[in-house]
């Protein structure tokens, strides 16, 4: 009897996709959009006027209205009825929520990192302390902001914990939107640099107590400094708050 010899397995069909000749507008939207935000050239409560981005993007307004759908997803833009969007106005209540959970990641990251880094990280860490120290005082807000969070940053990477990195990464745009508030109000843009020193030194020496208590001091003195530059703004007679010098 001759036997049928089974038909050879098919590979699998791939699956659709459709090609891109074009650039995402509607990415490229978003990141402008994103970068104005964070950077503080778009003020909390300030409105979205689709026609008037469209005009100046040299772009239909649905590009603009998709990309504002999307930093409402991700919490930098609010939609209003008949309205629009507009950037979102935190509270000094979710200000302080976001302090919170920063302050318990970046404790726990900064312990960990004491233990995990290796030699090299912990010099390239120094390294960009050192970078913005010397560059502060030439550079524009938004480039400070910039370097200020990256130091943050490496700090949560070098725990060597990704989902801890992962999480504080994704707090990034919010703590940038506060940053970008808060540090133009600061006189002396050195002063702000050099007070990422103690952290790194005492992370630079292992000694995770000392880093941890020097991270403590750097984060509850920014956020009083948010919290009194609320409460300013609420009350225009009152005076604006002074930085307090590093630890």
């Amino acid at each position: 009897m001759i036997q049928a010899t089974p038909p050879s397995p098919q590979p699998a069909a791939a699956p659709g996709f459709a090609s891109i000749d074009r650039p995402d507008l509607v990415a490229m939207v978003e990141s402008q959009l994103q970068q104005a935000i964070v950077e503080g050239r778009l003020a909390p409560g300030a409105r979205i006027v689709e026609a008037e981005l469209a005009r100046q993007m040299g772009i239909s307004r649905a590009p603009v209205r998709e990309a504002a759908r999307r930093l409402e997803s991700q919490g930098l833009l609010i939609s209003r009825p008949r309205h629009g969007f507009a950037v979102r106005a935190l509270s000094l209540k979710q200000i302080n929520n976001l302090f919170e959970v920063r302050i318990g990641l970046e404790m726990l990251a900064t312990r960990l990192a004491c233990q995990a880094a290796s030699e090299e990280q912990l010099a390239q860490l120094q390294a960009r302390v050192e970078h913005m120290v010397t560059q502060a005082p030439r550079l524009g807000q938004a480039e400070r902001v910039a370097l200020d969070l990256g130091i943050h940053l490496a700090i949560s990477e070098l725990s060597g914990n990704d989902y801890l990195h992962r999480l504080f990464s994704n707090m990034q745009t919010e703590i940038r939107m506060i940053l970008a508030f808060t540090e133009g109000s600061y006189r002396d843009p050195l002063l702000i640099a050099e007070s990422h020193q103690p952290v790194v030194q005492a992370i630079l020496r292992r000694d995770a107590d000392a880093a941890q208590a020097a991270l403590l001091h750097h984060l509850i003195e920014g956020q009083e400094h948010v919290q009194a530059l609320f409460l300013s703004a609420q009350n225009p007679t009152t005076s604006p708050p002074q930085p307090i010098p590093p630890p």
